[in-house]
């Protein structure tokens, strides 16, 4: 089982979106693959959280939403605050454990989507990049194509770096469609970026098929290559 960690510059980047291509292009593929959410913060009317509920209808196995989303805050804040206001310990126990819960299962590609940003807190002293860092999970960073983002993006990719996580490359998407000088900015990131871009994903709500099967090509691509 390959084990990808997927992050963004910022919240509502794409993640989820990103996510959900994957799955369907790995299903075009005749790939099993799963999408986990450890930690969700922000509820639907049914309690559960909606980037958590997509990826658990993508799976290429029936899961139940606790194996998909172990923990579960309900206000839709940075999740170590939404924890302390809960009452809860917020810590790394809850993501090594859902590690154990699916690490037999009969899939080819586990993805994690991670929450907000990189440096996501998880507590008052540690981050979910240190965590990903921990497991040496290879990584994906969309870059949620909006003024500021070449701003966030080279911040982003200067503590991945840091960080010494292998980088499997960028996806572009576009959530401003109306953004300046838009060509020249994905343009300039990808000269910027020292790692490759696997996708220009337009602005629109359900990409079709044929780009999703060659976003998870790219991935394969790069997951074949020597780490």
């Amino acid at each position: 089982m390959k084990t990808v960690f997927i992050t963004g510059t910022d919240t509502d980047a794409g993640k989820t979106y990103v996510s959900s291509l994957l799955l369907k292009g790995f299903a075009a593929k005749n790939i099993s693959a799963i999408g986990l959410k450890p930690i969700a913060a922000g509820v639907d009317d049914d309690g559960k959280n909606a980037d958590a509920k997509r990826l658990q209808a993508l799976s290429a196995m029936p899961l139940s939403y606790e194996v998909v989303n172990p923990l579960l805050l309900q206000a839709p804040v940075a999740p170590h605050l939404a924890a302390a206001s809960e009452g809860i310990n917020l810590d790394f126990s809850v993501l090594d454990q859902q590690l154990v819960d699916t690490a037999e299962l009969p899939v080819g590609v586990r993805l994690i989507e991670g929450a907000g940003g990189w440096l996501l807190p998880i507590n008052q002293t540690v981050y979910f990049a240190d965590w990903v860092q921990q497991q040496q999970f290879p990584v994906i960073l969309v870059v949620g194509m909006k003024l500021g983002c070449l701003n966030h993006a080279m911040l982003t990719a200067r503590e991945l770096q840091r960080s010494g996580v292998t980088v499997l490359g960028w996806v572009a998407n576009v959530i401003d469609p109306k953004m300046l000088l838009l060509t020249e900015s994905i343009d300039d990131l990808t000269l910027r970026l020292p790692w490759p871009r696997l996708a220009v994903l337009p602005f629109q709500t359900a990409a079709p098929v044929q780009v999703a099967l060659q976003l998870a090509e790219a991935v394969l691509q790069q997951l074949q290559q020597p780490q």
